[in-house]
C-alpha cells in the first residue's frame, strides 16, 4: 500500500512556493507515495505576505521572485479562485495538480498575475488543455474547496500547529511531520529523508 504525503499550502503563500521543488522531487523519485494537494485558502484579500518574509524564503532556499511581484508583494492576496482550481482538479484530475500548481505559481511569484480573476486563470489553464467549470470561478469558496479546507483544519489541530506549509507524511496509522525547512536549498535530499521514515 502506497504512504500518503499530505502538502498543505497556500498558492499566494512564498514559503508554499519554496516548497515546490521538494514536491516536484518526490513526485519524480521512486518512492510509492500519493501526494494531496490541500489549499488552505488563507489568503482571502485581507493581506499579503510581508517584505521581511519574502527575504527570509530567498535566504533560505534556492527561489527567487520577478522583480514586480518583489516590488509589490505586500499588497493584499486573493487565492480564492486559486483554492477553487485546485479543489476541482484534485476532485477530476489529480494526475495533472502539480503541474497545474506549478505553472499558477510561477505566473504569480515570476510575472505578479494576481490569479484573482477568470481571465488570468483561464489564460494559463487553457495553455495547460483544460477547461474548467464556471463554478470555480466564483468570489466565494465552493464546496469542494471549503471542505479541502476544514481537512486542513483537522491535520492542524493533529500537529498543534496553525502554520503552514505543512507536509504531513502518513504510512499506515504512523504519520511523521517532514519539516520542510531542512531541504530548501537541497530538494532532492527530502527524498532520501522519506526513504528513511519509511
Amino acid at each position: 500500500m502506497n504512504s500518503q504525503l499530505y502538502f498543505v499550502y497556500d498558492s499566494h503563500c512564498p514559503w508554499s512556493y519554496a516548497c515546490l521543488p521538494l514536491i516536484k522531487a518526490i513526485a519524480n523519485s521512486d518512492l510509492a507515495i500519493d501526494i494531496h494537494f490541500m489549499h488552505a485558502a488563507h489568503y482571502n484579500g485581507s493581506d499579503g505576505p510581508a517584505k521581511a518574509q519574502l527575504k527570509t524564503v530567498i535566504a533560505d532556499s534556492n527561489i527567487s521572485f520577478g522583480a514586480e511581484y518583489s516590488a509589490q508583494v505586500s499588497q493584499s492576496k486573493d487565492a480564492t479562485l486559486m483554492a477553487n482550481t485546485m479543489a476541482w482538479l484534485v476532485n477530476k484530475q489529480p494526475k495533472q495538480a502539480l503541474a497545474v500548481l506549478s505553472a499558477l505559481m510561477e505566473e504569480h511569484f515570476q510575472h505578479n498575475k494576481s490569479l484573482a480573476n477568470k481571465a488570468e486563470l483561464t489564460a494559463t489553464l487553457e495553455s495547460l488543455k483544460l477547461s474548467p467549470p464556471g463554478k470555480i470561478f466564483k468570489d466565494k469558496l465552493s464546496a469542494d474547496a471549503m471542505q479541502i479546507v476544514e481537512d486542513v483544519n483537522e491535520i492542524q489541530e493533529l500537529i498543534g500547529m496553525r502554520s503552514f506549509p505543512i507536509m504531513l507524511l502518513a504510512m499506515g496509522d504512523n504519520a511523521v511531520l517532514l519539516d520542510h525547512s531542512h531541504y530548501l536549498k537541497h530538494p532532492d535530499k527530502i527524498v532520501e529523508a522519506i526513504k528513511l521514515e519509511l
